[in-house]
This record gives C-alpha cells, structure tokens and sequence, in this order.
C-alpha cells in the first residue's frame, strides 16, 4: 500500500451477505489485510468493479468463485472484509471517460458476443527501425508504442506484447480488470528482467493500452499516450486519457487539443512501463453492443488525424480496410512516427456465425512484436481511399555485408532518443565549417596585433637628416619602425665614436631610457672653437 491510496475510516464489521456465506475454510483476514491474499505482491491497483447489472453472465447457483470479493456486485456499504485503512472500491467514482450512452443495454443478460479485429503496424517514412507492437485476437486488443531510442524501445515494446498475449484466452471466473492489471504487472516485470540482463536498455520503456474482452464488455487498461476509442452509432469517442504533460495542459484549460498538435513538449510521457518505475494505470470497464467498434492506436496515429477524420474513415468498411486506411491517412497528414492501429468489430453470435472471414482469423502480432514482416498487398483498395500504407522491402543486395543502414556516412541516429525532451534545432556541416574557419581567422588576427602591439613598445636613439632622433619600433626592420621625437641635437656635433653609435642605433628599455640617452650625448657634445681675439 503507498502513500497515495485513498483510504477510509475504521467502520465496525459488518456481517457477509446471507447469499453469498464466505467458505468456511477461509477465516476471515487479519486486521489490516486486503481480502484476496495475493495483493501483497501486486504492483498496480486491482479495483474490483463487480459485474455491471444486465452485463454479467448469472452466476451457477452449484459453483463457488474462488474469490468473493472478486465477483460480488459493489453493495452500498463498506464491506467487512475490507479492514480499516485499506484501498476500496465500494464509494462511487464519477464517469472518468467520455463513453456514449449505455442505457439501451440494460435488461436480461445477452448472448455472448464476439470481436472481428485487424492489426497492422508500418515503420512510416521517417524512421529506421519500428519500435511500435500490437496484438489483435478474440479476447485482447492491445498496442504498445516503445520509447528509448539508443535504449531499444522495441525490445521494451515486444516484450510487453509478449506477456499481454497470454491474457488472450475465453474468459473464466476471474475478474476482468485483475487480469488486464495482472498482464500489466507481468509486462512491467519482464521488462525489469531485460534492463537486469543488459544494462545498457537502462532508460528503455514503452506505453501500452489493453483491451480485454469477455464477450459482453471490455476492460481496459492504459498507461501512456497510445489512445483507445469506441465508435457507436455513428459517435466517437475517445475511452482513454494520455498520460502527458499536453493532456495536463489541457486538463488545466491552459491550451487547447489543437494547440497541442502542435506544442513543443508534445512527446513528453508522464507514465510509462520501464522496469524500474512503479506505475497505477487507468483501469476501468466498458459494456459493448453488437455494431461498436474499437479502435486503438500509437501516437503516429492520433498525434496526426483529426477527430473527424477518424470518424470518417471507421464509419465505413471491414476492420481490415480500416486499419489499412487509418495507417495511410495517418502518413499522408504527414507522422513522422511509427504508425500501429487496431481496429475491431463487436458482432452479435448469429453475425459472427454468419461471417466467412470470421471462421479464418487468427491472433495477429504486428510490429516489433511480429515474428516475421508482415506485407499488405498493393492496391488493395481502390476509390477515394486507395493507397498503399509506405512500406517498402529492403533490397538486402545494394547494402554492404555488416552495415545496417543504406547510408554509410549516415549513421542510424534514432530520433526516438528526443521523445523525453523538446527536438533540437536542425546542424548543418557548412554552418560549423564557417564557424571554424571564423575562429581559425580571429585567433590569427589577435597572435598578429598582439605582436605589432609588442613591437610599438620598444625604442631606440638613430639619426635622421643630421639629428639624432627616438625611433619607436624594431631597428631595421621596414614598417615596424619610425621617428617618434627629433631633437636638435645635431649627428656632426657629437665625438666620432658617438657619431658612430647613433648611425648604428642605441638600444633604449623605453621612452624614459631614450631619453636619458640623448642628453647624455648632448654632454659629450665637442666644445665650441674659441672666438679670435
């Protein structure tokens, strides 16, 4: 139990319904215990739901659930086994999702219904690698959208698909949302295992929604910005809430969802399954009528299409036309993304019977869950809507033997690597050459004025035109030097051996030391003849 579960007073026990006695080899838990023992080991909140009325199969009156508090419906009052402190599920929660009415459904209990699904994932026009998996089968939809560039979201992606797929069998008497929150439990710990084995996938993690069906309503699971829908009656309408900080903008009425197509932080994820973390994803349950239909997607597909234009495209088709078209849509409007949809149809027993492409489905595993590449045939589709879905067969024959990308002198860089963060502004290698070479031109420029300044500072005593002078500069050498200060000392004046020393040039330390120089040699000056008597 962590600090941020809800809990409720201490309220006195209350005895068990007469209905339904508890076994009488199961005392009742210690205080302070939650009733199914196995909730000790559990890393996600397991809320029981019960069955909703008129959506539940009856219970045999000669069978025994294992687990009462599992399959009871919610009664009004806090339940017995439910010790003081502990996490329930008995208070009422508000409608967290915007689901179309479901009042048509109430009633005695319907036949049992079935799903006709499609899957399909493509690695898009943008990226090298596709780090998208999805699942489609009976039982279980799920897509899961790996994050961690360097760190191998496809690994974190196709393990967890590996785990869910698990769950994809009839439904029994256990509770739907304890499965789906077992599967998430199971994916979360393998991917913990994969980061132990090799630490270099440290940081690797994906996002995953889960649809788990038990053949009168579903029971999703979510964690991320991979998106789940329902169609109905025309209506769309999106079941689950991204975990990212856009969806908090919005939540906060900061922005708005066109202003976070489009926002800077748009990839920041708040919630994802990486191993380390733990996590509480959105549990919650939906009841189905035949002609609904479910769509869930990665983020290559909704951070792109429009609300309408999804409507547009599930409003018409098989599941197969549609997840192809929804895929093709998504790259013409431009995703840069991996692109992975799932698209199922709830049929009615006689509708499901009736369906020859029924009788032949398969589980699907797309993406880089897939054990082998899976190809759509071209042109398969002809009308407003034609069009493959961009992917494209390698040629293996023009690609070097050990090199894993067309392009040697572009190494792979995974632009997933950026989802954390906002995306860098475009280098361009002409930019840095000029920048060097500007570099290269203003450390010369300042070696060469630090020298002239150098030479500006050294003095010494010549002759010029017949007068001794200071020069300012380097002795003989041309254009460092020149005449600073003349005097009026004339060269002649002065004994030979001092006209001598001028004409070669008197070393000075500076100004002062020249000048001292030259009234030294105006002392040396010869005395004048004596005037005739």
């Amino acid at each position: 139990m962590t600090s941020d579960d809800q809990t409720l007073p201490d309220e006195p026990e209350q005895p068990a319904p007469p209905t339904e006695p508890p076994p009488a080899e199961q005392p009742p838990p210690p205080d302070g215990a939650m009733d199914d023992p196995t909730d000790e080991s559990m890393e996600f909140p397991t809320p029981d739901l019960g069955e909703p009325e008129g959506t539940g199969a009856p219970a045999q009156p000669d069978e025994q659930p294992a687990d009462l508090t599992m399959m009871r419906p919610v009664p009004e009052t806090t339940d017995a086994g439910h010790a003081a402190g502990a996490s329930t599920v008995d208070a009422p929660e508000p409608e967290p999702f915007p689901v179309p009415d479901e009042s048509h459904l109430d009633g005695p209990t319907p036949a049992p219904m079935r799903l006709s699904y499609y899957a399909v994932s493509d690695v898009g026009r943008v990226r090298k690698d596709n780090q998208d998996s999805g699942y489609a089968g009976p039982w279980l939809l799920a897509v899961c959208d790996g994050v961690g560039g360097a760190a191998r979201g496809d690994i974190a992606s196709s393990t967890a698909v590996s785990e869910l797929r698990a769950l994809d069998e009839a439904p029994g008497t256990g509770d739907l949302l304890t499965r789906v929150t077992d599967g998430l439990h199971e994916a979360h710990e393998s991917i913990h295992a994969q980061v132990e084995l090799d630490p270099a996938l440290n940081g690797t993690s994906t996002t995953a929604t889960v649809a788990l069906f038990d053949g009168h309503r579903i029971a999703i699971g979510h964690i991320g910005d991979s998106r789940g829908y329902l169609y109905r009656a025309g209506e769309l309408s999106q079941i689950t809430s991204d975990h990212t900080f856009v969806q908090s903008l919005i939540d906060e009425g900061r922005i708005t969802e066109e202003e976070a197509r489009v926002h800077p932080h748009r990839n920041l994820i708040l919630k994802a399954l990486d191993g380390l973390h733990e996590v509480e994803p959105d549990l919650f349950a939906i009841a189905l009528a035949p002609g609904d239909r479910l769509f869930l997607c990665s983020d290559g597909a909704c951070g792109v299409l429009e609300d309408a234009r999804m409507a547009d495209i599930l409003a018409s088709g098989s599941p197969e036309f549609v997840a192809i078209e929804l895929v093709r849509a998504s790259l013409d409007a431009g995703s840069s993304d991996n692109v992975t949809c799932v698209v199922a149809d709830v049929l009615a027993e006689e509708d499901a019977q009736a369906d020859p492409a029924y009788a032949d489905l398969e589980p699907m595993v797309v993406g880089a869950a897939a054990d082998f590449k899976r190809r759509s045939p071209r042109g398969l589709f002809r009308g407003h809507r034609s069009g493959d879905t961009g992917e494209l067969e390698p040629v293996d024959a023009e690609i070097p033997e050990g090199i894993d990308y067309a392009i040697q002198a572009d190494p792979p860089v995974d632009p997933e690597a950026y989802r954390y963060a906002p995306r860098p502004p475009q280098r361009f290698t002409w930019a840095r050459r000029v920048l060097a070479a500007a570099v290269v031109l203003g450390l010369g420029w300042i070696a060469v004025a630090s020298a002239y300044w150098w030479t500006q500072q050294q003095y010494y005593v010549g002759e010029r035109d017949g007068q001794v002078a200071i020069y300012r500069g380097i002795d003989g050498v041309p254009g460092l030097s020149s005449v600073y200060r003349t005097s009026d000392l004339a060269v002649d004046d002065l004994p030979e051996a001092a006209q001598a020393d001028v004409e070669e040039g008197i070393a000075a330390d500076d100004f002062e030391d020249a000048t001292s120089i030259v009234l030294n040699l105006a002392e040396r000056m010869m005395p004048a003849e004596s005037p005739e008597e």
